[in-house]
């Protein structure tokens, strides 16, 4: 099931991880940060949020994977740094499974990228669905 709504942030996502949890699913992809990036939420504020989604679904005995997300390269070399960090650091404390852009292979791919140069069009979004199942692929065999 795909629980993802455009355009929310982290603070949306903790706002309704207990939904999530509720539908008792066996594996979780989390992929949120993108909008928070782009809004100039505070990087430890998404830290803060996207630890607390991760602690409350694996305490719910749900396989999590971490799927990462970069911003456009006008932010700067050292906030996109600090940023991307993120998703190493969590990954590394929940000993979680993690891709660090989840756009890989479509980003800059003519034709996988809408004109926004942000979301996947159809064919883009082919390319996520494989980065994702390679992501995923190892939790489906337990």
């Amino acid at each position: 099931m795909n629980a993802g709504i455009s355009g929310e942030t982290t603070k949306d996502g903790l706002a309704r991880v207990d939904r999530v949890i509720a539908m008792k699913p066996a594996i979780v992809v989390v992929e949120f940060g993108g909008n928070d990036g782009l809004r100039g939420v505070p990087i430890s504020e998404s830290r803060k949020n996207l630890d607390a989604i991760l602690a409350k679904l694996k305490a719910s005995g749900a396989q999590v994977a971490l799927a990462g997300i970069t911003l456009p390269p006008q932010y700067g070399p050292e906030y996109i740094q600090r940023f991307n960090a993120t998703y190493t650091l969590l990954a590394k404390k929940y000993r979680v499974p993690m891709i660090p852009f989840v756009l890989q292979n479509a980003y800059g791919t003519t034709g996988d990228i809408q004109r926004d140069g942000v979301h996947p069009t159809a064919a883009g979004a082919k390319v996520v669905a494989k980065n994702v199942l390679g992501l995923i692929r190892p939790l489906l065999r337990k």
